[in-house]
């Protein structure tokens, strides 16, 4: 954040000429896919946050919005712009409020009334001058559900957010050892977490996306630990072809699942997965390995 200073906050200066954001969002929760709440109480099965199930949002609204761009040029004349989807210092949630979007819920999620929040986000910075849209109004009121149920009380306060707890954060973009005092709270959770959208009652609004490429692929929709933890890094970079989930790696994908599997039911399957990574060629593997086989013999204890 350091890094790129002022221009999160001034895209004049992030791209220079940009007179305006362009901001749009894309539906992607996929109707077919298994139920989320039945799969997150399902302690064999992994979760797979349902923004990833499918292709890799990044691309496709990428190319979507540079087609946007195009149509621009040829109606106003060449202009000076440059499109982002996650891809630079850019506050979207901000500018998605601020151009009538929605508004920043509780759980700093944005909302809105008729579409609930699942939903991504992508910006068109651009030096046409537009005219402006008015933000919306705020409609959480009194509701703290996001908050009661976050599993690592991520959401400290309302509308903030400590990243550092978040189960999105741990399971995606942390790179070193997932904290021992989260272990136990991630559950099944293996990539990213919707608990605090899951709740929302704003979401009884959410509409399916009708983008056939966010349709859920290799079963990751309900795919069981055990299967997930067996997978070669090859077999994992094959099935994750064109997916947002390929972007942590195979380590933290491992390290992932071995906390997951750390939560599971003891049975001699998820003991024999865990025992045959004992000896991973990844120091981080090792770890959580050790950690989850060690929750099951605490368990086999409790239970003489």
């Amino acid at each position: 954040m350091a890094q790129h200073g002022t221009k999160r906050w001034r895209p004049e200066q992030l791209v220079p000429g940009t007179l305006r954001a362009i901001t749009v969002r894309m539906d992607y929760w996929p109707k077919e896919a298994r139920d989320a709440d039945a799969v997150l109480a399902d302690a064999e099965l992994a979760y797979v946050s349902r923004y990833a199930l499918g292709r890799d949002y990044h691309k496709l609204m990428r190319a979507r919005l540079a087609s946007l761009a195009k149509r621009i040029d040829a109606e106003a004349g060449p202009r000076g712009q440059r499109v982002f989807v996650d891809s630079g210092p850019v506050l979207e949630k901000a500018l998605a409020r601020n151009a009538g979007l929605g508004w920043i819920g509780k759980h700093t999620n944005i909302l809105n009334r008729h579409a609930g929040s699942y939903f991504f986000l992508g910006e068109i910075l651009t030096d046409l001058d537009l005219p402006l849209d008015e933000p919306v109004t705020a409609h959480c009121g009194s509701c703290t559900a996001c908050i009661d149920i976050c599993p690592t009380q991520a959401i400290v306060a309302p509308y903030q957010l400590d990243a550092r707890r978040c189960i999105s954060y741990l399971t995606i973009e942390l790179r070193g050892a997932i904290p021992v005092e989260f272990r136990k709270a991630m559950g099944n959770r293996i990539y990213g977490c919707d608990d605090c959208q899951l709740v929302c009652p704003w979401n009884k609004y959410a509409r399916p996306t009708v983008e056939p490429d966010f349709t859920a692929r290799h079963g990751l929709d309900c795919a069981s630990l055990v299967e997930l933890f067996t997978w070669s890094e090859a077999e994992f970079l094959q099935r994750t072809e064109g997916s947002a989930i390929r972007r942590i790696g195979y380590e933290c994908w491992l390290r992932n699942i071995a906390v997951a599997l750390g939560n599971a039911p003891s049975s001699l399957t998820v003991v024999a997965a865990l025992m045959a990574r004992m000896e991973d060629p990844s120091t981080l593997v090792r770890e959580h390995v050790e950690w989850a086989l060690n929750q099951h013999a605490t368990a086999q204890v409790a239970r003489l």
